[in-house]
């Protein structure tokens, strides 16, 4: 049977601790048992020996009756989990909430209450997805390489009460999978990276090329526009800019044309009588013993 509404609903409602992992291991769910009122596992290798034999699961709560039950997340068990943390130093619900709002956590198969007052939100698992966690948003994921506290395990809380995972709902619509990227991106943006302030003017060839082949989609014309005058202005003729300049545009993500056509832009711009840099002086040697260097830096 695997996961369904119908293995979750009678575990959750199973007598026992070693009732519920049976329940879990008949429906083909590998399970694996973790500390009394805690989460830390009891065998050797952790989520690593979960099993769905049933007289391996049997065996284990038969010497541990009152252990709580380690559920693998990803492809072990067929599911993922988005757990919303509360605890003294912050609330994971309001980012949560945001996620819902931005269409990425609402299909969730079923949702369970956990002891400190948040929530774990089950999820069918798609392509593998790795675990993560951000602590300074409360939420974390676990996915390939993690495992949940299943219900009705109980654990202490840091107040002292010992408190049951419990199921709160299930979805009447079918589910989806997460996608925990997504999510990760939206909660915590990775930082952007600085744009490199532009090369002084009159800095070598070098340095131009350099700094165009960094130019972000959105600034690669404008920045070639501009180093391409510079060396315009300098006196390079219009062969030893387009050799230069047009490579390290290639590297920062322009076309052939488009690169040409920019340097002839830049030309007309500043030597609108001698649009080609036919009669300025030639410093293609100067630029020949750079420009191996210059797209590398």
């Amino acid at each position: 049977m695997g996961w369904s509404p119908a293995t979750i609903v009678a575990a959750s409602s199973a007598p026992s601790l070693a009732h519920a992992a049976l329940t879990f291991a008949q429906a083909g769910v590998a399970v694996f048992p973790c500390q009394r009122n805690g989460k830390a596992p009891l065998t050797p290798r952790g989520f690593h020996d979960a099993s769905r034999d049933a007289r391996q699961v049997a065996a284990w709560w038969q010497r541990w009756p009152e252990a709580n039950i380690g559920l693998p997340t990803g492809a072990t068990s067929g599911v993922n989990v988005v757990d919303v943390d509360v605890h003294d130093g912050g609330s994971g619900f309001p980012g949560f909430e945001r996620a819902r709002q931005a269409g990425l956590v609402g299909a969730w198969a079923w949702l369970v209450r956990t002891p400190s007052g948040g929530v774990h939100a089950y999820y069918p698992h798609g392509t593998e997805q790795r675990s993560w966690a951000l602590a300074s948003v409360h939420v974390d994921f676990r996915g390939d390489g993690g495992y949940v506290i299943a219900p009705p395990s109980r654990v202490r809380t840091t107040s002292g009460a010992v408190r049951e995972y419990r199921l709160i709902a299930v979805a009447r619509r079918a589910p989806a999978p997460v996608d925990a990227t997504a999510l990760r991106d939206l909660l915590a943006p990775p930082p952007r990276q600085p744009a490199a302030a532009a090369p002084v003017v009159g800095a070598a060839p070098e340095r131009l090329a350099a700094w165009v082949a960094t130019r972000p989609e959105g600034g690669r014309n404008g920045g070639l526009f501009w180093a391409a005058c510079r060396m315009a202005e300098e006196g390079f003729d219009h062969a030893s800019v387009l050799g230069l300049l047009g490579e390290a545009a290639r590297v920062a993500g322009l076309g052939e044309r488009e690169a040409a056509a920019t340097i002839r832009s830049a030309f007309r711009r500043t030597s609108p009588d001698d649009p080609g840099g036919q009669r300025r002086p030639n410093h293609s040697s100067a630029v020949s013993r750079s420009r191996s260097e210059a797209v590398a830096r």
